[in-house]
């Protein structure tokens, strides 16, 4: 897939391409579903598959007060778009001067001008140009002086057969395949159901940084993370995975690839923590050195959430525990065919 973050390096010639527009964070099912008609579409006249999608969040832009927090980094949002089977993703850099831009503007220079579009498929509902003034209607004008049709797309944010709803109710079999709805469980720390919507477990993504050395300490050391993107979720112990993808390009092979982990997000609250944290503990492993190393950490399942305790001994009971559940969770994840082919 050809990723390009200017219209300068479309290169010449390029198309006649199908196009959709969107922010596609978390890259969810229902995403999943428009992007295959769309590759679907543009097999059918032989054209290009291209999404045109936003970096940062238009909302960062326009309202950084209340912007959604992102489900996925945008490197994790690239590598998703990718494996849909899309030929180009087009990455636009959101300014204000972009979005200054008429809808007539947009089109002309992006659509028609720069990627040749024969189609475009938007929603029903789909906004753009300056103050959001482009409809479907206008798409269809434009379409029509410029020579390109315009598909209208229905919601495919369908959860288990029910019908749409706007509600994120954590833990309700209705929620919407939405990122509004993902964000909603990742807050309330449902990660199990998240995953349901997304197609694939929650993965935040991060580099090994030198920590208190306490896990180590109390026998579990830790591998704790900076630098993190993707939406990190509710306080609490989580059963998951530790992947290292520089290991994974340079010896696809090696068993240390993927490694089975206990994870901690939260403060410490036993040790009066204040900073918020994410660490991860490999099972049964202490000979590991993770250090500046870029690491993704797949949640599979909430344990608990975050408890003080009083004293160490409660706590590294409780850890033993912890070890032992994400253990046995792990092991039926390794054997399943996960989340992604469930209804």
């Amino acid at each position: 897939m050809h990723l390009w973050t200017d219209l300068s390096q479309v290169p010449p010639g390029f198309g006649p391409s199908v196009v959709t527009i969107g922010n596609f964070d978390g890259v969810h099912r229902g995403h999943a579903q428009v992007l295959g008609r769309i590759v679907d579409l543009a097999r059918e006249r032989d054209a290009r598959a291209v999404a045109v999608t936003f970096h940062p969040h238009p909302a960062v832009v326009h309202r950084p007060e209340s912007a959604p927090e992102l489900i996925t980094g945008i490197a994790d949002r690239v590598e998703l778009l990718a494996g849909t089977g899309l030929d180009a993703v087009l990455l636009v850099e959101y300014t204000l001067d972009f979005a200054r831009q008429t809808p007539e503007e947009f089109v002309r220079t992006y659509l028609v001008d720069g990627l040749h579009a024969g189609a475009v498929v938007v929603g029903h509902d789909v906004r753009f140009g300056r103050d959001n003034a482009g409809t479907m209607a206008t798409m269809v004008e434009l379409g029509a002086r410029h020579g390109f049709d315009v598909v209208a797309i229905d919601d495919v944010g369908q959860h288990q057969g029910v019908p749409v709803t706007d509600e994120a109710t954590p833990g309700d079999s209705q929620v919407r395949w939405s990122s509004t709805g993902v964000r909603a469980l990742l807050a309330a720390g449902d990660v199990r159901e998240a995953a349901r919507i997304l197609g694939r477990a929650h993965r935040v993504r991060g580099t090994v940084v030198h920590g208190d050395a306490r896990g180590r300490e109390l026998g579990f050391p830790t591998a704790n993370l900076g630098a993190i993107s993707g939406m990190v979720p509710a306080d609490g112990v989580y059963a998951g995975w530790l992947e290292r993808p520089q290991l994974a390009s340079a010896d696809p092979g090696h068993p240390d690839v993927r490694l089975p982990a206990a994870i901690s997000i939260g403060t410490n609250p036993t040790f009066d923590g204040v900073e918020r944290r994410v660490e991860a503990y490999v099972l049964d492993r202490a000979d590991l050195d993770l250090y500046d190393e870029d690491v993704v950490l797949e949640l599979v399942e909430r344990l608990r959430p975050t408890l003080r305790f009083d004293g160490i001994e409660p706590l590294v009971a409780q850890m033993h525990d912890d070890v032992a559940r994400a253990r046995e969770i792990l092991a039926a994840d390794a054997g399943s065919t996960g989340p992604a082919t469930e209804a």
